[in-house]
């Protein structure tokens, strides 16, 4: 007599597919609202920019009877915002590729290769995120004036560099840490040297995290208006931030100017983040296909 198997249970998923099928359209209304909610205040600026300073005082909340671009032209060249803008550029983009080449490098060492004071360091430098930056104000600018760095182009570059490797070799470090270390294996024994392999693999690999901490430190150092303020009191080197204050104090009559330049500030952080978005979807779906 043959023995008979019996068949496992099994699992109804039914239930929990039910559960789930109720609770999708209540998800998906609450990040509909959220979405709404952040993207008005966007919307309300873009579409005041293109009114009249009476249509303005008269017609907050609707469409523009008529779309005036002269408000453009009058924010570029009023507070002359291509002087501002080619600031920020040099100030945004040199902090941030120092600040990112910085922290992939000290990543790779922390994460990769162990050594006696690997924890140390590592803490060292994830210690930072825990102090107040704006309570350094003061301590900056009298560090930055007996160097004789004020008012310079590179001002603003080594405060944004320090503040921000922290939270970048936080992101880095942990990204590496995932790798196997039959990769690194391989490539030695093809007769890959450290930086090589640094460059040739670790880097490309780690794309979703360095995506992810160039939009952070782009959209910081862009908008940063405290250290600026402090450091910065020439005219020709102020930054977009400090550019926009000043405008909306010295102008508060044309709102539809002060729009535009909002608008306008917008637009590269808006380009940034669309470029570097589908790699920040790759880096949050990276582990959650299996296969």
């Amino acid at each position: 007599m043959q023995p008979v198997m019996s068949k496992p249970p099994t699992i109804d998923a039914e239930p929990k597919r039910k559960k789930l099928k109720w609770k999708r359209p209540i998800i998906y209304a609450v990040l509909i609202i959220f979405a709404i909610v952040n993207a008005y205040p966007i919307i309300w600026m873009a579409i005041n920019s293109f009114k009249s300073e009476k249509e303005f005082a008269t017609n907050q909340f609707g469409l523009p009877s008529t779309f005036v671009f002269e408000n453009y032209l009058s924010a570029w060249e009023t507070a002359n915002l291509g002087t501002l803008f080619t600031n920020s550029l040099f100030v945004t983009i040199t902090a941030t590729l120092l600040t990112v080449l910085i922290g992939a490098i000290a990543s790779y060492f922390l994460s990769r290769f162990h050594f006696k004071l690997n924890k140390a360091a590592y803490v060292f430098f994830i210690f930072g995120m825990l102090i107040p930056i704006h309570a350094t104000l003061v301590p900056m600018f009298i560090l930055m004036r007996n160097l004789g760095l004020l008012n310079m182009p590179i001002t603003l570059i080594f405060p944004y560099i320090a503040f921000h490797l922290p939270i970048t070799i936080f992101i880095l470090t942990s990204f590496m840490k995932a790798f196997p270390k039959d990769i690194e294996e391989s490539a030695i024994m093809d007769g890959c040297g450290i930086f090589r392999i640094f460059w040739s693999i670790i880097l490309p690999m780690s794309r979703p995290a360095l995506a992810t901490v160039v939009i952070l430190n782009f959209i910081y150092n862009w908008n940063e208006f405290s250290f600026a303020l402090v450091l910065i009191n020439d005219p020709a080197l102020q930054t977009l931030p400090l550019g926009l204050a000043s405008f909306a104090g010295q102008f508060t009559t044309n709102y539809g100017a002060q729009m535009a330049g909002l608008t306008m500030s917008m637009i590269p952080i808006l380009a940034f983040y669309l470029l570097l978005e589908k790699e920040i979807v790759n880096g949050m779906t990276a582990g959650a296909v299996k296969g």
